[in-house]
């Protein structure tokens, strides 16, 4: 298992989005070709978890905002990281809501 996060893409949509867990972790939001339009985290200050963060992902990115994947884990920060390098790595910019953290996070060079 690598570092990626290749989990399967899930409709983005209220009744998917209500029944997942009110757990911290990471997760990617797509358009319908699966093009990620965000890389983002639930963290300790999302109220209900994973469900508040896709929810405001919703209201940020509107109809674009088509599916998404995400992962469980209390290490939220490192993982969001690791997932912004990767997505660096692979397109040479972050997306358009995260690109504020291009200088922030560190380069890698996944094989």
């Amino acid at each position: 298992m690598g570092i990626r996060l290749e989990k399967p893409w899930q409709r983005l949509h209220d009744e998917v989005i209500a029944v997942l867990p009110a757990q911290l972790g990471v997760y990617h939001v797509a358009d319908a070709d699966s093009t990620v339009l965000s890389v983002g985290f639930a963290g300790a200050r999302e109220p209900f978890g994973m469900q508040s963060a896709l929810r405001r992902e919703i209201e940020q990115l509107g109809q674009a905002a088509r599916q998404f994947r995400c992962e469980f884990t209390s290490n939220y920060r490192s993982r969001w990281d690791e997932l912004l390098m990767l997505h660096l790595a692979d397109y040479g910019e972050l997306p358009t809501p995260q690109r504020d953290q291009a200088q922030r996070v560190g380069r890698l060079s996944p094989a």
